[in-house]
């Protein structure tokens, strides 16, 4: 079946737009085509500097023909509407069609051939794309992320016909800047643009680009018994800046090495996208680096490289002159100028930001550790764990937030377990990165995220829907890594309101299903009113895999038949209370339930008090022999009023006991 091929040429794409680019070109073509009943076998899109390309592969050269049936207004209906319906189909009056009281159009709509449904598409997708800043250029008012160039569609070898705001498609299309032969050429599928692109010096592929430059700059250190230090965002950035990546290794001054590492990697990364080289023995980094340049230079890169070394040479000498001069200034001293740091115009200064933080960490410390030393520790490190915002290098590079504060406080000789807290407590910043586990620092950590939390929440800027611009779904997802990790018993009650409490839920529920875990389980334990994460995960735990077992599936089962049974009772009346009672001649299956439900509340009560949850659910899987009996041979409505009292009485001790574990009602299945 025929192929369509579509790319959009313009000047530079920025390299972090490019990913999700691909993926809108994708989405929109896929929906417009679909909407047209053109289902395509096969849909790829592509990125790079200066193009998006789309191939869809199987599409029918036409559509297909289309039979619509519409509803329309009712007989009788004023002459305005109906008249109106007859508008919007295209019908006239004898052509409706009266069922069940109402008009109907029947509808035919003859397909169209394949090329002018893609002209349609390809204006729409090129007037609504949606990039995150664009601009217009040019005589054409035509608004693109740089000044659009020229536009190839070919559709089964031959050109698609459309102008958009004079652009005229085309087949034509060219390769790299200046590696390239310098003349646009022509095409005809998919397989003679890319052959074209390859000959003229363009890897079409992200990811082959990527892996292009892993195996050279790996290639590149081996050589030299080096080793890449490997960043995944950087590689996307560059991949996305060249389409002809050549690695290149530069050399640097060794005398910069005595700085922090992570200063030398950040210039590198920020300012140069180099990549750092290290010693596998060591782990120290070696004074050379990886470049990747966008030609394969005659010289082998050696131009390149030596004029990347003197301007990093020259970023790395700022960082020296900001590393010196932080250090004239103790962190404390610094403290001062967070008073004109606004934090949030209605939160206040980073300074009071700073005592909330402090206050927090000492509130917090005896539940992570409860000892004097921990808590003056961690109120030491929360009162300087900002303070390095004032500094001259986190300044020059924001990324290291945390990480300078660290050294400048271990070069005035402050505690390791202070230095640690201080360089931890923005972690963890992400679903796998690494959570801070010492007291000091896990209690320092929390108290930033909780004090995050509680300040947005207590002006209500909180997260709807995609928008979360203060990050509150990540402080969330911090807290409660924190608290597992360490086994904190936080009563999350005493710090949050009700909604942050239901927010800490849902954050949870989210982690949990990450893991491959119910969701469900979650809110059956939530609605305890508990709010110990430790307590709560280990519950879920025990019930995942009580209610994978046969005696699970089965004790749920009776729970939820006896609890309709409640709830239909209920309805007429309240239900009775008191003990049940061994009621004389009663079937032995209620008498062996009330001795079962006696001897599992006491059983359970010991096991919940020493949280031994497996304990619990071994004791809730005794029950289900006895309520599968009752259910079997005893009637609960019995005509008889105390019989069917005391039975309620009973349904009504078997729900109260094992709600102790959980809200059982929440648990789907």
């Amino acid at each position: 079946m025929p192929q369509l091929l579509l790319e959009l040429f313009s000047e530079e794409i920025p390299a972090r737009m490019q990913a999700q680019a691909a993926k809108d070109l994708e989405r929109m073509a896929r929906e417009k085509l679909a909407a047209e009943g053109l289902l395509p076998e096969a849909l790829t899109a592509f990125a790079g500097p200066r193009r998006l390309t789309l191939v869809a592969e199987g599409l029918a050269a036409a559509q297909a023909e289309r039979h619509e049936e519409r509803k329309g207004p009712r007989l009788g209906s004023p002459d305005q509407a109906i008249e109106g319906f007859l508008r919007s189909t295209g019908l006239t009056r004898d052509q409706l069609v009266e069922r069940d009281g109402l008009y109907f159009a029947h509808i035919h709509k003859p397909g169209r051939p394949t090329p002018a449904i893609v002209a349609e598409m390809v204006e729409a997708i090129v007037r609504n794309f949606p990039w995150p800043k664009s601009m217009v250029s040019g005589v054409s008012k035509l608004r693109w992320v740089r000044p659009l160039q020229r536009i190839l569609c070919v559709f089964d070898g031959e050109v698609v016909p459309f102008q958009i705001d004079g652009f005229v498609s085309g087949d034509l299309t060219e390769g790299h800047r200046f590696m390239g032969s310098g003349q646009a050429f022509h095409v005809k599928d998919f397989d003679s643009y890319a052959d074209g692109l390859a000959r003229n010096f363009v890897v079409l592929d992200p990811e082959e680009r990527k892996e292009r430059i892993l195996d050279a700059a790996r290639t590149l250190c081996f050589a030299r018994n080096f080793e890449l230090v490997e960043d995944d965002g950087l590689l996307d950035e560059v991949a996305g800046l060249t389409e002809w990546p050549t690695p290149v290794m530069g050399d640097m001054d060794p005398a910069f090495l005595d700085l922090p590492p992570e200063v030398i990697r950040t210039s590198m990364r920020v300012h140069q996208r180099f990549f750092a080289v290290r010693d596998p023995a060591t782990g120290f980094l070696v004074p050379h680096f990886i470049a990747v340049a966008n030609i394969e230079a005659t010289d082998g890169g050696k131009l390149i490289a030596s004029g990347n070394g003197r301007v990093l040479s020259a970023r790395l000498s700022d960082a020296r002159f900001f590393w010196t001069e932080d250090q004239r200034m103790r962190l404390e001293d610094r403290l001062e100028k967070l008073k004109g740091v606004t934090f949030h115009a209605k939160l206040g200064n980073m300074y009071q930001r700073v005592e909330r933080i402090t206050a927090l960490a000492g509130e917090l410390a005896p539940y992570v550790r409860d000892d004097e030393g921990t808590k003056a520790k961690a109120m030491q490190a929360a009162r300087l764990c900002k303070a390095d915002l004032g500094t001259g290098m986190v300044g020059e590079f924001p990324e290291l937030q945390g990480v300078m504060g660290a050294y400048y406080a271990d070069k005035e000789g402050l505690e390791p377990e202070i230095v640690d807290a201080i360089r931890w407590h923005y972690k963890p910043q992400g679903p796998t990165d690494d959570v801070p586990v010492q007291a000091v620092a896990a209690t320092v950590a929390l108290a930033d995220k909780l004090d995050t939390l509680v300040s947005f929440f207590g002006i209500d800027e909180k997260p709807t829907g995609s928008r979360d611009p203060y990050a509150l779904r990540r402080a969330a997802l911090g807290v409660i890594r924190i608290i597992l990790q360490t086994r904190t018993r936080l009563p999350l009650k005493a710090f949050a309101s009700d909604d942050l409490l239901a927010f800490f839920a849902d954050r949870l529920k989210v982690l949990l299903r990450e893991q491959g875990q119910r969701h469900d389980l979650v809110d059956a334990v939530f609605a305890l009113g508990d709010d110990d994460l430790v307590r709560i995960v280990s519950k879920v735990n025990a019930l995942e895999g009580f209610l994978g077992s046969e005696d699970g599936k089965n004790l749920l089962a009776g729970y939820k038949r006896a609890v309709n049974i409640l709830k239909a009772e209920e309805k007429k009346a309240a239900l009775p209370t008191g003990e049940p009672a061994e009621i004389k001649g009663a079937p032995p299956e209620e008498a062996g339930l009330v001795i079962a439900v006696g001897h599992m509340e006491i059983e359970l009560g010991k096991a919940l008090e020493k949280e031994d949850y497996a304990w619990a659910m071994r004791e809730l899987a005794a029950l289900r022999p006895a309520v599968d009996a009752f259910f079997d041979k005893v009637l609960v409505n019995s005509e008889v009023a105390s019989e069917r009292e005391n039975r309620l009485r009973l349904l009504v001790k078997v729900r109260d006991a094992m709600g102790r574990v959980a809200d059982f009602s929440q648990i789907t299945g």
